[in-house]
């Protein structure tokens, strides 16, 4: 069996859920599970949702009706008869998320980010799997909630392998095409989870391990990983091969092209992971696999936006011992706060962080109980893998460096720009 993860940008629209069908009949649908994401830019949207929700907005009703909107052109594009059961399908999809608005008595935002967000992927593969029996590819539409089961920590929460690893094995079909969804889970109550922003690639690697598959491929819109981001670089290369210790070492410093979570179980089980393009598919991509070396021989760049530089000091200028930076880093922990990089000084410990759950106000009062807290937002983390002084000259260029950090194979810049 091999595993397919195609990402919201492969089904942003009519066209790319065609292109999904295309690229299946290019390289083969037979014994294939799809890990298939949210359509475009689903999840932010249903995140407006949330927050009118919370906000007890009149805009509430209006955001539902943008994404229902959205999707129901999708479908009046892919089907020719309006009267087809899909409608119906995606109608009572939206029909229980109305439901679960109007009657949820939680106030916890976690929990309702994850039961809200998750209908952005369920109703995805409700529309692909019903458009690719309708092309004629006959295929399985699966709930992941039924097969990957979590803790309840929502928005982020951690797999219960033993249990998702019975359910999967036992309860997916092979020889067949499967169509479930990425990033979602269920805990022991049975309420959705999610598994982290960007946790479509984990789904694809989760079934990849329970199922003891040939293979991963994650479908993007570039044609495999590069050693630096477009977006931020030009003359980006790509990557032919890479061993799973450099791409892990990539996702740990923030790579966006890999999931954090992703490489582990496929390195446990020595599975290949394939990076390509669904705009050519049928190009080789990179591979990603044991005891590669990096090919080309090249320096990689990632960056990382929105990071807090922060400084933290003694207040009668004594020694930052062990046991202050372990408080601090299980604050850290508590507050859900991502260290990147670290530097210390006898009396001063500078972190560069990135607070994705905002909770850094809240942190910052606690600390400043105990250390002198100085800090600068909206700073830049650049990571050079296999740097040279002319990349490290390049990155510099026209930036403020705050700090920089120097190790055998990686250099960290951290800058204002």
């Amino acid at each position: 069996m091999k595993i397919f993860k195609f990402g919201g940008a492969s089904v942003k629209d009519a066209e790319g859920v065609k292109n999904v069908l295309y690229v299946l009949q290019k390289v083969g649908h037979d014994d294939v599970l799809l890990v298939i994401s949210a359509m475009g830019k689903t999840t932010n949207a249903l995140e407006v949702v949330i927050k009118h929700y919370f906000e007890k907005s009149p805009e509430l009703k209006a955001s539902i009706q943008e994404v229902r909107k959205y999707h129901n052109q999708i479908l009046l594009e892919l089907f020719e008869d309006d009267k087809h059961p899909v409608f119906k399908a995606v109608n009572i999809h939206f029909e229980e998320l109305d439901y679960f608005l109007s009657h949820n008595k939680s106030p916890n935002y976690n929990f309702v980010y994850d039961q809200v967000v998750s209908y952005g992927e369920i109703i995805s593969t409700t529309i692909v799997s019903h458009y690719f029996n309708y092309s004629g590819l006959k295929n399985n539409w699966l709930d992941v909630r039924q097969f990957i089961k979590s803790d309840a920590t929502y928005r982020d929460a951690i797999v219960d392998w033993e249990q998702t690893q019975k359910l999967i094995s036992k309860n997916v079909k092979k020889k067949a095409l499967n169509i479930t969804q990425g990033f979602l889970g269920s805990d022991e109550n049975n309420f959705t989870t999610t598994l982290g922003r960007e946790g479509s690639d984990y789904t694809a690697a989760i079934f990849a391990y329970c199922l003891n598959t040939e293979s991963v491929t994650i479908w993007k819109d570039v044609p495999g990983i590069l050693n630096a981001d477009p977006r931020y670089f030009e003359n980006a290369i790509l990557l032919n091969q890479i061993s799973y210790r450099e791409a892990i070492e990539l996702a740990f410093y923030g790579a966006s092209v890999i999931h954090p979570k992703t490489l582990q179980p496929l390195q446990r089980k020595e599975i290949p992971l394939f990076v390509k393009s669904f705009v050519n598919p049928l190009l080789p991509g990179t591979r990603v696999y044991k005891g590669a070396d990096l090919e080309p021989q090249t320096s990689c760049f990632i960056v990382k936006k929105n990071q807090l530089l922060i400084s933290l000091s003694s207040i009668d200028f004594s020694f930052i011992m062990e046991e202050n930076i372990s408080e601090i880093f299980a604050l850290f922990h508590q507050y859900k706060v991502k260290v990147s990089l670290i530097q210390n000084t006898a009396i001063s410990f500078s972190v560069c962080i990135e607070d994705k759950f905002g909770n850094f106000p809240e942190l910052k009062t606690i600390l400043s109980k105990k250390f002198k807290v100085a800090y600068n937002e909206n700073v830049s983390l650049y990571t050079i893998r296999h740097f040279t002084e002319k990349a490290a000259q390049m990155v510099e260029e026209n930036k403020t460096v705050l700090v920089k950090q120097i190790s055998r194979e990686t250099l960290q810049i951290v800058t204002k720009e």
